[in-house]
């Protein structure tokens, strides 16, 4: 593929070809997480934004110059990406702000933003002829390749912690994959993946361990540029468990500044939840996260629970090459933030999603965004994944339904009147 000109170790810098099952450097063992490298003169003759205005697709596949899958390689029928960007009048108002978006990847073919990294996997996996694909997830990403797998009959085996929510294991046997409930964390279920790709000849999807999934969730960038008219946002706010979203929301920036097509790097803001804070704790340290060791981690947010991020790497170069930062927020106010975003905005996001959102409200508190700077929080998961915390959450409000009986005199008993 022309407009790719290697894969680079982010530990030593050493280059290999862009071939689909490249995953790491071998001088570092699994930690030697690759970088796709581009020719942006090629892909500046392919690809502009005066092209992109006329092209009806509002799939990632709008973008595909831009991404490492060859021009004529066939896609997954499914419509991952074009999610809506909102603008927030309300919500922003209550934060003392003038301009915040929320982009709704709650919205993707499995309700969750890991869609993205997942349709490039499909691809690069057909390109490397694997009979199989495997995966280690808290739910999302698993939940995201079983669906993918499902639209184009790829078998698939899925590793996940038995303690995941039901809606999560609930899509994975729906869509028919062979379904590993692992009795153990995150963690365990990701090094037993590991394991068995290895020794069956399995091809690995894993995050922080395949660089071409950043490649799929940087198309998120594009499309909040491109809805914004190219005029990228100040600041953007991101949960971050295993880091690899966060790193692709850098790439795809870093992509579209050595384009031209935006004029500024935004800040980047990561969100741990205080029980799974492994890189804001090693941010605020100066800790070297190649050594640092895993933390216990446990936070009612699922899906960004990682006791040792898998793609930390990627994710602290896209903190500090944005100016950004990270910040950590509870349980309690990951919770709350559910029924704030929702009753704001009408979107309905799991708590991982929400924990973006209490980010803000925390870094608003803080001074680290300004009044009039632009503002994007990416909602990354439908709260439909996990209704057991939504309930909570509504609960915390003292939301509760009435019981009435079918009568219009037990209505107006209920409303008090």
């Amino acid at each position: 593929m022309s407009h790719i000109k290697h894969l680079q170790c982010l530990i030593c810098g050493r280059t290999f070809p862009p071939e689909p099952d490249r995953y790491v450097c071998p001088d570092h063992g699994n930690e030697g997480i690759l970088d796709v490298v581009y020719d942006y003169d090629v892909i500046a003759s392919r690809i502009s934004p005066q092209s992109l205005a006329q092209n009806p697709d509002p799939t990632i596949w709008r973008y595909k110059p831009l991404v490492p899958v060859a021009p004529d390689s066939p896609v997954p029928p499914l419509t991952v990406g074009g999610t809506p960007l909102y603008e927030t009048p309300r919500l922003a108002a209550g934060l003392g702000l003038n301009h915040v978006w929320v982009k709704d990847d709650g919205r993707e073919p499995t309700a969750s933003f890991k869609d993205r990294a997942s349709a490039i996997a499909i691809v690069k996996a057909r390109e490397a002829d694997a009979a199989i694909i495997t995966t280690a997830s808290t739910g999302n990403a698993a939940a995201a390749l079983s669906g993918l797998a499902a639209s184009v009959n790829q078998p698939n085996v899925i590793f996940v912690p038995a303690s995941a929510p039901q809606a999560k294991i609930a899509q994975l046997l729906t869509f028919g994959s062979t379904v590993m409930l692992v009795e153990g964390t995150y963690d365990d279920a990701f090094e037993l993946c590991m394991e068995a790709a290895d020794a069956f000849g399995w091809y690995n999807r894993n995050t922080g361990y395949n660089p071409y999934m950043s490649e799929g969730k940087k198309t998120v960038s594009y499309e909040i540029c491109e809805q914004l008219d190219w005029q990228a946002p100040d600041v953007i706010f991101v949960s971050v468990g295993d880091g690899c979203i966060i790193g692709g929301v850098y790439k795809g920036l870093y992509d579209l500044l050595q384009l031209g097509w935006i004029d500024h790097m935004p800040r980047i803001i990561g969100v741990q939840a205080r029980g799974s804070n492994y890189l804001a704790e090693a941010w605020e340290k100066g800790e070297d996260v190649l050594t640092k060791p895993p933390i216990d981690a446990h936070t009612v947010a699922d899906s960004i629970s990682a006791g040792l991020p898998r793609d930390r790497l990627k994710a602290m170069r896209a903190v500090r090459e944005s100016g950004g930062a990270f910040v950590t927020v509870s349980d309690e106010a990951i919770l709350q933030a559910i029924p704030e975003l929702a009753q704001k905005t009408g979107v309905f996001a799991e708590p991982a999603g929400a924990a973006a959102y209490a980010g803000l409200r925390k870094a608003a508190a803080q001074g680290l965004v300004s009044p009039d700077d632009r503002i994007v929080v990416i909602n990354t998961g439908s709260g439909l994944k996990d209704v057991t915390s939504a309930m909570k959450a509504a609960a915390m409000t003292g939301a509760e339904p009435y019981f009435v009986k079918p009568s219009l005199e037990d209505v107006k008993r209920a409303l008090g009147d």
